[in-house]
């Protein structure tokens, strides 16, 4: 008895690999249908070689075949090789593909039989079984001209890719990225679920707050002169829901910020996996946040990472040994503090300055490398970049002339200087000294081929500073989260020098990028009214920007903590990609503009006079 499958002709991607029709729980005999989206190619040897993607219906006894599989015909017995559960299909006549182009979506029609005994091939997954195709149908007819090869779009401009992101999606590489992000997404969503929490989505059209970067505002029609924003964040609306009950709220959240791009970053909105908790600590939020992030690193990665629980930083040491507060632990190298060390020798050039230094094995390296960090740290901004090396017992050196043999065996002794290793000597104000040794340090782990390649290194940095001196304004700014607590609460904040405060804020970082922040939530009214003060906004400002924060903490809040690990670039560390906009499917580009549907773009007359608004 014949079974067919019910076509389901969706044109999704061409890719060079290997595709095929679906044939689990099928006999021979079984007549079978596909859409399949082609792609031709024309080899030296004169063989014709396709290439598409097919998506597949049900059998007719209910099994469900979604798997989406590449198409590869071949010479005068064209195949359509296969993976997983799936046939090869032959087409013996040539005149079902007149009329097929690139990139065409056809449907194919054929019978299921097995594979004679000198074509069977065990190493394949459709090595026993073939599906002899009789029709084939032009569902959807494509230009012959493409704006570039599919399967070479990753090299193509960017500027073309994201005017054509719908072919450019068809490439094997940025379509497995998307479906990588949905499996990522549904398996954090179980693990959450998992541990209790309860996802609730928070309104997009929202107030304007103060969360560090620029707001996106929409103005209203029914109120004239008024804007909303879009939420740079759930902020305000996660912690009113622990005031409501709620004590373990999700959710996939979309934010907004107006800030410029970078590799880590796309302007305009990112997603994150916003979490928070009543009656939580910081310790509290730290366990959740390292069970999914292992779980799900583990899970969609062969890479090894870190155990937990993961290592925890301050925010001082992570500046002082690697420079940033996002520090790329693959790397080993250290940095040290040597200004307390070169107080004490008479090198003009090192006085009086914060000096730092990094210890590196360079044996065998050649003169021509020492050149180059030579060259990159002038291109950094930098005057030069110092060094010693201890071969035969002895530094060699510019710097060693200067050294008193009891000053060498100190550096030696201190920092664990060995033979064939060198010291590197950054030296420069206070205000990029932390910049350009990390810098050095990652210049010294990239060329030095001493990152570790295959590992995921997960690290906390807490302690962050609450305020921090804004040299435009010559006042006192939040560093991190303003709704954060304060460690020593309402007494530090009025005993101690603002500068001096510590906040339960933190972060998460992973391979030297930040994946999230968060802290330890402010819910007293008092310790609100005064934090912000001190940042300077009265109290009159405090109930006009945050009144339902501020309302509500007035009638029982718990203490709460929480996190927001980044979505966008979880996928990439997990896909590999080194920009973010190679994991999100309709991206803007580095300028915040969508090329494709041309946003921004300008709007009529009309509507600009809705929303009183003119432009000049």
């Amino acid at each position: 008895m014949s079974r067919k499958i019910s076509l389901c002709a969706l044109a999704l991607t061409l890719l060079l690999g290997l595709a095929v029709v679906p044939v689990r729980g099928a006999q021979e005999g079984t007549r079978v249908a596909a859409s399949i989206h082609t792609s031709f190619v024309i080899q030296p040897d004169g063989s014709l070689w396709a290439w598409g993607w097919n998506e597949w219906g049900q059998l007719g006894d209910g099994s469900t075949i979604d798997r989406h599989r590449p198409v590869h015909i071949l010479d005068n017995v064209r195949q359509v090789t296969a993976r997983g559960e799936h046939a090869m299909a032959v087409l013996h006549d040539d005149s079902l593909l007149d009329g097929v182009n690139r990139e065409a979506v056809v449907a194919v029609c054929g019978k299921l039989r097995a594979r004679g005994d000198d074509s069977i091939n065990p190493k394949l997954a459709t090595g026993s079984l073939e599906v002899f195709a009789d029709t084939l149908d032009i569902l959807g007819a494509c230009k012959n001209m493409l704006p570039f090869e599919i399967n070479e779009s990753t090299s193509t401009r960017e500027e073309v890719r994201l005017v054509y992101r719908f072919l450019d999606l068809r490439n094997p590489a940025i379509h497995n990225n998307i479906l990588l992000r949905a499996k990522i997404i549904s398996f954090i969503r179980g693990q959450m679920e998992g541990l209790g929490f309860t996802e609730i989505q928070t309104p997009i059209l929202t107030a304007s707050s103060p969360e560090g970067a620029r707001d996106y505002l929409v103005p209203s029609r029914k109120h004239k002169g008024k804007f909303y924003a879009l939420p740079q964040a759930p902020q305000v609306f996660k912690q009113l829901l622990m005031v409501s009950g709620f004590d373990k709220y999700y959710q996939i959240a979309p934010c907004f910020r107006d800030e410029d791009a970078r590799g880590d970053r796309s302007p305009g909105e990112f997603y994150q996996l916003d979490f928070e908790m009543a009656f939580a600590e910081q310790e509290d939020v730290f366990a959740v946040a390292e069970k999914v992030l292992y779980e799900t690193f583990t899970k969609f990665s062969d890479k090894r990472v870190s155990g937990q629980p993961f290592r925890k930083l301050t925010y001082a040491e992570t500046m002082l040994k690697y420079g940033t507060d996002k520090p790329d632990l693959r790397n080993p190298l250290v940095i040290c503090d040597l200004t307390e060390f070169f107080s004490r020798v008479e090198f003009p050039l090192f006085k009086n300055k914060p000096v730092r230094g990094i210890v590196a094995c360079c044996e065998g390296r050649p003169r021509s490398f020492f050149d180059k960090s030579q060259d990159f740290a002038i291109s950094i901004g930098m005057k030069g970049l110092g060094y010693l090396t201890l071969s035969d017992g002895d530094f060699k050196g510019p710097i060693e002339k200067f050294l008193s043999a009891e000053r060498k065996q100190e550096l030696v002794e201190n920092y664990g200087i060995k033979e064939g290793d060198t010291l590197f000597f950054i030296c420069d104000s206070s205000a990029v000294i932390d910049r350009l040794a990390a810098e050095i340090r990652n210049w010294l782990g990239t060329n030095l081929e001493i990152i570790d390649n295959d590992a995921f290194e997960f690290c906390f940095i807490t302690d962050y500073p609450m305020y921090e001196f804004n040299p435009e304004t010559r006042g006192i700014d939040f560093t991190h989260n303003p709704f954060s607590m304060p460690q020593g609460g309402l007494e530090a904040l009025e005993s101690k020098d603002p500068l001096d405060i510590r906040a339960y804020q933190y972060d998460i970082v992973c391979n030297g990028i930040e994946l999230s922040s968060g802290a330890v939530r402010n819910h007293s009214p008092e310790i609100m009214k005064k934090a912000f003060a001190i940042a300077g906004y009265p109290e009159e400002e405090v109930k006009k920007r945050f009144g339902a924060l501020y309302s509500a903490f007035q009638y029982g809040a718990p203490p709460h903590a929480g996190m927001a690990p980044g979505i966008d670039r979880i996928v990439m560390l997990l896909a590999g990609e080194e920009t973010i906009r190679d994991v999100i499917a309709f991206p803007l580009n580095g300028n915040a503009q969508d090329l494709m549907l041309g946003a921004p773009g300008e709007v009529f007359e009309k509507q600009l006079r809705e929303v009183h608004i003119s432009v000049l």
